[in-house]
């Protein structure tokens, strides 16, 4: 989906095009598994910040083309809406003092996006929903002057026979709006944390993706508001499912089958089932004509992009043009600092590496649809979710993340050979943070309950926070 396309107009030939290559690719794809051809290396590290530019009142500020083009960095890319950016990392092999290297070089990249807004007149920050974000901010006056978002509101509401998109979301409080494009996806924001992985554990890193996304959500939770509603914890994950809702083929279009899904199961013998999903099951949304041959995988990459699960297998390619696997964790919020960020990439990393490295695959422990139920308790609860873990004993998020998850993360680390200075750096952050019980979402709670719902002055004390240099469970309220 980063890529820009040259047209967002399609026909019937466009699809049957698209659809003979997507097949071919697919095709090909099953032969490089078959054959093993991707790297085969130590575990490589990266991520992605999706973020906001605000002007000096912290209202949404549309100026994402000028600001990519004053940053003017490969790194740096748009979103859907024209006040959200991303911004990328160098991939990085996970050892040594990997996080600090990584921590450094976020801080001197957020030091530059910070300068280029103000040259701006601007702000940025990470956030996952900005509270300030209002339901007429989210109309296509502010969708990114690039194709691909047009064709894809387009094709949406075309698979949706122009029935438009319904938000209804329950928590705290209750916030029910219907919107007739894609806008609302734009106000969802996300770190996303990659892995690369070796063929031969892809599978069991995959599934061990899956069953700690509960935990993880609950841990980095930091999005309770939306248009001034206290909804769930993580409210990014009902909003992300229900702006894009689109299903599979013909009858499918509203039924089971959603395009931004937990998945439907654990992989079994190798990443390619997901693939082949893609294929057999969701409709092409984006038939733009694209070179390079089968051997790129270009159409199967794009249509993997414009299929949101949240823990999405990737096809990369390394200097060399040798494929390569990636695991791309979707869950965790942007924010609330650049520390807190590293600290939930060095517990993802450490608790999945564990994981996927135990003797019993925990796959095999936990079902499924017990990880899918936990998945959704703890968006919506956080770290008070209760949870289901491998023993078949009930606990909070919490408890199971102190008891059972920090422990695992440590080991984890270890067996990767990152330092122990790294290690108890960013791990202590998180322990840090269970012991006051705080996140994103519990701080900017603790701060309406005690100034009141000013989304305005919530949002400015959250920048002055987030630019202090401190994680998230030392800011005052």
């Amino acid at each position: 989906m980063g890529e820009e396309i040259k047209s967002s107009h399609f026909v019937a030939s466009d699809f049957s095009r698209f659809e003979s290559s997507l097949a071919e690719e697919t095709d090909y794809l099953t032969e490089l598994f078959a054959q093993n051809e991707f790297v085969n290396e130590h575990p490589v590290s990266g991520f992605e910040i999706e973020s906001w530019l605000v002007d000096y009142d912290y209202h949404p500020a549309p100026l994402n083309e000028a600001f990519l083009k004053a940053f003017n960095n490969p790194l740096a890319s748009p979103e859907l809406a024209n006040f959200n950016v991303e911004i990328n990392t160098e991939p990085r092999t996970l050892n040594g003092h990997v996080f600090s290297a990584m921590h450094q070089s976020l801080i001197d990249t957020w030091t530059r996006c910070k300068n280029t807004a103000a040259d701006l007149e601007a702000k940025i920050l990470m956030c996952g929903i900005l509270p300030t974000i209002k339901n007429e901010d989210l109309n296509l006056s502010n969708m990114s002057k690039m194709k691909r978002y047009r064709a894809l509101n387009r094709e949406v509401f075309h698979r949706r026979k122009g029935k438009p998109i319904t938000l209804d979301i329950n928590g705290k409080e209750h916030l029910k709006v219907t919107h007739r494009d894609v806008m609302l996806e734009s106000a969802a924001t996300s770190f996303q944390i990659h892995i690369q992985v070796s063929p031969q554990q892809a599978v069991r890193f995959y599934n061990a993706s899956i069953l700690l996304s509960a935990p993880l959500v609950a841990l980095t939770a930091n999005s309770p508001y939306l248009f001034g509603k206290d909804l769930w914890d993580e409210t990014r994950i009902p909003l992300f499912e229900q702006a894009v809702a689109v299903g599979g083929f013909a009858g499918a279009a509203f039924g089971p089958i959603s395009r931004v899904t937990f998945g439907s199961g654990y992989a079994r013998d190798s990443l390619l089932e997901c693939f082949t999903e893609n294929l057999e099951h969701y409709p092409v949304l984006l038939p733009v004509e694209l070179d390079g041959g089968k051997n790129k995988l270009a159409h199967l990459r794009l249509h993997n992009g414009t299929v949101w699960r949240w823990n999405r297998p990737l096809i990369g390619f390394d200097e060399q043009g040798k494929p390569h696997l990636r695991i791309e964790q979707r869950v965790v919020a942007a924010g609330p600092s650049n520390l807190d960020a590293i600290a939930n990439a060095a517990f993802y990393y450490g608790v999945v590496n564990y994981l996927a490295n135990a003797e019993i695959p925990p796959e095999r422990l936990l079902g499924f649809a017990q990880a899918k139920d936990n998945f959704y308790r703890a968006s919506h609860l956080g770290l008070k979710a209760q949870l289901t873990w491998l023993d078949g004993v009930q606990a909070s998020a919490h408890e199971l993340l102190t008891e059972k998850l920090l422990p695992m993360a440590y080991l984890g680390l270890e067996q990767l050979g990152i330092s122990k200075t790294d290690i108890n750096e960013y791990l202590s952050v998180i322990k840090n943070r269970l012991q006051l019980k705080t996140n994103g979402a519990t701080w900017q709670r603790q701060y309406v309950k005690k100034h009141g719902k000013d989304m305005v002055a919530l949002t400015e004390i959250y920048y002055q926070q987030q630019n202090s240099g401190l994680p998230v469970h030392e800011w005052r309220v």
